[in-house]
């Protein structure tokens, strides 16, 4: 299971990256699922679809995309999974017919197509809209809080930082977050082990919320 761009760090992979990961899950016969969710929001690099490496990858793996996080679509609940490989694919049909799921929304095919179609002026708009917000958290964060580093956002629209400076523990970081700031951030705990003393933000709002949501964190701090 495979997620490009990162969630929550934000890192846009590279090709020889790419690759690397795949000539590793060949070597041991393991099938690549590849989330590119967010694949629509790269602000630095480019974003490379992994079934396009190659003709060997391309037969080794499935390509998970949506419009519900570019278009905020996902109450519509659509999305799309790329199977080149055609045995791959029935496999992947038998288990879904299994599972119960045979007919999509309307609603949510409608919205995909109409969105896939004629969004691309929104898109264009939208993107830079949160690329300036990203690069307002970048600010606000170097001028405000010293004890937090903001992890460099290459590509999503969520920012991952890192709290561990200010030496709060999980608990209290989340306490203060939650309880004092009144704020529902992700934190980092949910990632497993490795994320604690992280919190996720959502920057893809109005920025003035955002700049309202990082003031109470600097209160709180």
């Amino acid at each position: 299971m495979f997620c490009s761009p990162h969630n929550p760090s934000g890192r846009v992979w590279t090709v020889e990256e790419l690759c690397k990961i795949g000539d590793i899950c060949l070597k041991h016969n393991v099938i690549v699922v590849s989330d590119e969710i967010h694949q629509d929001f790269v602000f630095r690099g480019k974003h490379t679809v992994f079934a396009n490496l190659g003709e060997k990858y391309q037969q080794n793996c499935i390509i998970c995309t949506s419009p519900s996080k570019t278009f905020n679509l996902a109450s519509m609940l659509i999305s799309n999974i790329f199977i080149p490989n055609a045995q791959l694919r029935r496999k992947f049909r038998k288990e879904v017919n299994a599972a119960g799921i045979s007919q999509m929304s309307v609603l949510g095919l409608v919205a995909a197509e109409t969105a896939y179609s004629k969004g691309e002026e929104w898109y264009y708009k939208m993107i830079e809209y949160v690329r300036g917000n990203i690069d307002f958290v970048q600010n606000f964060v170097k001028n405000n809080l010293p004890e937090v580093r903001m992890i460099d956002t290459e590509g999503t629209y969520l920012v991952w930082l890192d709290f561990r400076k200010t030496g709060l523990s999980t608990e209290e970081l989340d306490r203060r977050i939650i309880h004092n700031a009144k704020l529902w951030l992700d934190s980092g705990k949910i990632f497993g082990k490795c994320g604690e003393g992280f919190e996720r933000i959502n920057a893809a709002c109005p920025r003035s919320i955002l700049q309202e949501a990082l003031e109470r964190i600097k209160n709180v701090l």
